[in-house]
């Protein structure tokens, strides 16, 4: 399996984690399915909805298996974002339906698997070196893009279909005017001044 998340960063909206999960028997000769995807932060959007809809299809061909779990920004405001990413690894795993007895799993950067899963690697920069990994970025990413989109009508103001709840300079600019809304992590909005909180 390859795990990475996506949205640890935004002001808004939630944090996403992913899994791709590929039989061992069949990792090598699966890999050529994974040639050109790369860390999501590297493909444009269209590259990435390209991507995430050949990797669904893949799914529906029983090639590979796939799973994707968003935790809210009123758990990360409550526990925490590592915990919310915690929370969000074990979720997707579940998800999977696989026994941690037969997996291996490949997490990036500072990911790691619930202690269950003995067999488990975290690798710096694994969602540029490692296709799995970098797959499991591309769904992360289009799966968190994809809610901020919904969401976005809600909140026109906000312009979240632009910059995902990102602190962009519009972003921060519309905050200051008119505040917080129910997506938006507090935790993460200090800087704003009290009046606007």
């Amino acid at each position: 399996m390859g795990v990475d998340e996506a949205g640890r960063g935004p002001l808004a909206g939630p944090v996403s984690v992913a899994a791709v999960a590929v039989r061992v028997k069949d990792y090598r000769t699966a890999l050529p399915i994974f040639d050109g995807v790369r860390d999501s932060k590297k493909l444009t959007e269209y590259a990435r909805e390209e991507w995430y809809e050949r990797l669904r299809n893949l799914e529906r061909k029983h090639k590979i298996r796939t799973a994707v779990s968003l935790v809210s920004n009123t758990v990360i405001d409550r526990k925490g974002i590592m915990h919310a990413i915690r929370l969000g690894t074990l979720r997707t795993l579940k998800k999977l339906k696989i026994s941690p007895a037969h997996a291996y799993v490949l997490l990036d950067g500072s990911l790691y698997a619930p202690s269950e899963w003995k067999k488990q690697k975290t690798i710096i920069r694994g969602d540029d070196r490692v296709q799995i990994i970098a797959a499991a970025s591309v769904l992360a990413k289009v799966r968190r893009d994809r809610r901020m989109r919904r969401l976005a009508p809600l909140y026109p103001h906000y312009h979240f279909e632009e910059h995902k709840g990102y602190g962009s300079v519009v972003h921060i600019k519309v905050l200051k005017r008119y505040g917080l809304t129910k997506i938006h992590r507090k935790s993460f909005c200090h800087f704003l001044p009290k009046s606007v909180r």
